[in-house]
């Protein structure tokens, strides 16, 4: 069986640049572990990087047409807006007979199949969480005959119209799955992705990392034998020294996932590496850090997500302010200054939890990094289906639907104030982003003298925040000419500032 597995074109619009968690970073791998699986079974596999290789439609579809596959396997991500371009390229490729059998995969595909079957004809079926299992049993049939009805994992249309679903169980033994496929452009954006465990033992209301894995464990883990031998692979390989784990959940809970994580240091140590990691605060130990850090850890990602234990509960983190506090202090001690994850605008947020937010974001030294301020001072609540936010809003009648996709809500601030200074971070740190893209993607180098510049940036956006809260703070609100005000100003500046530095860098 031949096997061609697309990711396709995606882009991200201005107004969407500063919004992440379109998607977690672990699903950059779906498509190399269900490639892998089928290569073991004897299978003809070929990835096409429409999205890293910037390929165009005509690119790809002349690939597909040479690759003469019997399965298409789409690994579908949402970007912000509706698929349309998608849905249009795959309708062409069904008509002029290039994909016999066209299948979607992916974290957002599980979460919206029946809308993404009822919009797409051309899509035959949708894999609903993990792909390997649903894609090794795909290939088992030919031209994928009589598969509908009967693959766990496998959502389809039955001959009557409606949607059909045999949940797969989740995949316990890790181990036994190969390594993912990499292709030349996954090398090449320098940190080599790995996976060292699937899931996280949380329960954010935010979060639908759960929602995809299905029922089950809710943290499944590699040994760290099993993670050792991939990585002694690549390096003997590719020469490789520079590592990521897209694990949404590094540690895993309690004492025996740290124990783990001890392991896995021990093991990683003599091999001269460096990486980075993902985990929650409550899992930062200074001794699994310590070790951490000497085996080569030099970047972690950890969601403080507010400095108010109300706005932490709302969010059912089952974290505290003081678990956070002390997590930064614990990476700080060994030099690790972490990227932080924090939603300073929830829709229930009110003056007081901005402000007791600002307040930890200053006593705690994160708004001295033009990156970091931009984000934290703005995020909002990215309301996604899967979640347990998106139903609960739902459910209370709260929640407007995108007109590009069900799968993603906004739900309008309860408190009006909220709603005016989000509006007016939003506006800023989106036109800061664009200005700042060359150099904050690496595609372009900061000239001389930038740093200056960027700090002046900084501690803009800081005033700025603090002069608004304060005047909402006293009953103040800004009236659109005032708005208008702030936000030209503010564009002046850094057009001022920074707007330069991109054309200088190249």
């Amino acid at each position: 069986m031949k096997v061609v597995l697309l990711e396709h074109p995606r882009s991200i619009t201005v107004e969407r640049c500063n919004d992440i968690a379109n998607t977690p970073l672990s699903s950059c791998l779906l498509t190399g572990y269900a490639g892998a699986v089928l290569v073991k079974e004897g299978h003809e596999v070929k990835i096409i990087e429409g999205y890293l290789d910037r390929l165009s439609w005509d690119s790809i579809r002349e690939t597909i047409r040479g690759a003469k596959a019997d399965i298409l396997g789409v690994h579908m991500v949402y970007h912000w807006k509706g698929d349309e371009d998608l849905y249009r390229f795959l309708g062409e490729l069904k008509n002029e007979g290039l994909a016999p059998l066209i299948v979607a995969y992916g974290f957002y595909p599980t979460i919206s199949h029946a809308q993404i079957l009822h919009d797409c004809i051309p899509i035959d079926a949708v894999v609903v969480g993990e792909p390997e299992v649903p894609f090794a049993s795909l290939a088992r049939y030919p031209q994928g005959q009589d598969f509908p009805q009967r693959l766990p994992g496998i959502a389809s249309r039955s001959d009557s119209g409606e949607f059909v679903l045999i949940p797969q169980e989740p995949v316990i033994d890790l181990d036994s799955v190969p390594f993912p496929l990499r292709t030349e452009s996954l090398y090449r954006i320098g940190e080599v992705n790995i996976l060292g465990s699937r899931g996280c033992y949380g329960r954010c209301t935010f979060c639908y990392i759960n929602t995809f894995y299905g029922k089950g464990m809710p943290w499944r883990f590699r040994s760290p034998e099993n993670i050792i031998a991939e990585i002694d692979a690549i390096i003997r390989e590719r020469g490789a020294r520079d590592f990521y784990f897209t694990d949404p959940n590094f540690f895993g809970p309690g004492l025996r996932g740290q124990e783990r994580a001890m392991r896995i240091a021990e093991l990683l140590k003599p091999r001269n590496i460096h990486f980075g990691i993902e985990g929650r605060v409550n899992d930062i130990r200074d001794e699994t850090i310590e070790a951490l850090v000497n085996a080569g850890l030099r970047h972690i990602l950890i969601g403080l997500e507010s400095g108010r234990n109300e706005a932490l509960q709302r969010m059912n983190k089952m974290t505290t302010v003081a678990e956070n506090e002390e997590a930064l202090r614990i990476l700080r001690k060994y030099d690790i200054e972490p990227n932080v994850g924090f939603i300073m605008f929830e829709p229930d947020s009110t003056i007081e939890d901005l402000r007791t937010n600002f307040e930890f974001l200053k006593r705690n030294d994160l708004l001295k990094n033009l990156p970091v301020t931009a984000n934290v001072l703005y995020h909002h609540q990215i309301i996604l289906g899967g979640t347990a936010a998106y139903h609960e809003l739902k459910n209370t009648g709260r929640l407007e639907l995108s007109a590009s996709s069900a799968y993603e809500g906004t739900a309008y601030f309860q408190n009006a104030a909220v709603a005016e200074l989000a509006a007016i971070m939003r506006e800023i740190t989106n036109f800061l982003f664009s200005v700042m893209d060359g150099i904050w993607s690496g595609k372009t180098i900061s000239p001389p003298g930038s740093q200056a510049k960027h700090q002046a940036v900084n501690q803009m956006l800081v005033d700025i925040f603090e002069q608004s809260l304060s005047t909402l703070e006293q009953g103040g609100r800004f009236s659109s000419e005032g708005t208008s005000l702030v936000l030209s100003q503010s564009r002046e500046k850094i057009s001022l500032l920074v707007g330069n530095d991109q054309s200088l860098a190249s």
